[in-house]
């Protein structure tokens, strides 16, 4: 027990308890006889917003090395136009964002010559590049200011020390820099990668069928309410419960100090 505690706070575990009782109360008070014709759509809609998640985060954070080292690094241009897409991004809202690269980007490739006759073609009449990377750069906007900060806040003497024992500026970056701003940024990633989760529904506002568009999916056929959305708020809780606890596994099988 004392080896769970660890792993997981007692107040997360009281409050899994106390939700499992009130989803066990929905069942038994509620009707769910529509779940058994919509368990395979809810899986595909499961397996989207999965991968979705995982594709954009990993995306997302490569992107957000390179920017946040920018800022501290320069050039001064390039770290100009990385401040400046970090502005931009978290500056604006998300469903503005993906509105804009699906319907200004996806109205304008049509109108390239030859574009139709291209290995392009079949996937940008699909919704779904569109949507991954409007979530992937959202993710490298927010993650790339994190960095930013990390690199900056790794001491000097370490970096000098590298040098020292002769040690060429790529070295350092991939040897020490890098490896100390990770550290510096893992413990706000659990939360970035929450928030990352919970902004994946938007993407049913451009026709992708996520789990969140199942459920309005069922509603609008089956006339239920409270049935869907309480399965959709477990399915939520449950997947950010499984990322909570694989990244403070992550998170502690590092050391974290200075």
């Amino acid at each position: 027990m004392s080896a769970l505690f660890r792993i997981i706070p007692p107040h997360r575990i009281l409050y899994a308890l106390i939700g499992t009782a009130l989803f066990v109360a929905a069942i038994r008070g509620l009707n769910w006889d529509w779940l058994p014709k919509y368990l395979p759509l809810l899986g595909q809609g499961l397996w989207t917003t999965v991968w979705l998640l995982f594709a954009s985060v990993g995306l997302g954070f490569l992107m957000a090395v390179p920017i946040g080292l920018v800022q501290v690094t320069g050039p001064r241009p390039l770290a100009w136009l990385a401040r400046g897409f970090c502005t931009i991004i978290r500056g604006t809202p998300l469903l503005l964002q993906l509105w804009l690269i699906y319907y200004g980007l996806g109205s304008l490739f049509p109108q390239i010559p030859g574009i139709r006759d291209t290995w392009l073609w079949p996937y940008l009449r699909e919704a779904w590049p569109f949507a991954l990377a409007a979530l992937t750069l959202s993710f490298a906007g927010y993650e790339g200011e994190v960095m930013r900060g990390a690199f900056a806040g790794v001491p000097k003497g370490e970096l000098e020390a590298a040098r020292a024992f002769g040690m060429s500026r790529g070295q350092v970056l991939r040897r020490v820099w890098l490896p100390r701003a990770f550290l510096r940024a893992l413990p706000t990633l659990t939360g970035e990668v929450i928030l990352q989760l919970k902004s994946t529904p938007l993407v049913a506002t451009v026709t992708m069928i996520d789990i969140y568009a199942v459920i309005s999916k069922v509603r609008q056929e089956t006339f239920q309410i409270y049935a869907p959305l309480l399965l959709l708020a477990a399915m939520y809780m449950i997947l950010a419960g499984v990322l909570i606890v694989l990244l403070r596994r992550v998170e502690k099988g590092f050391p974290t100090d200075g």
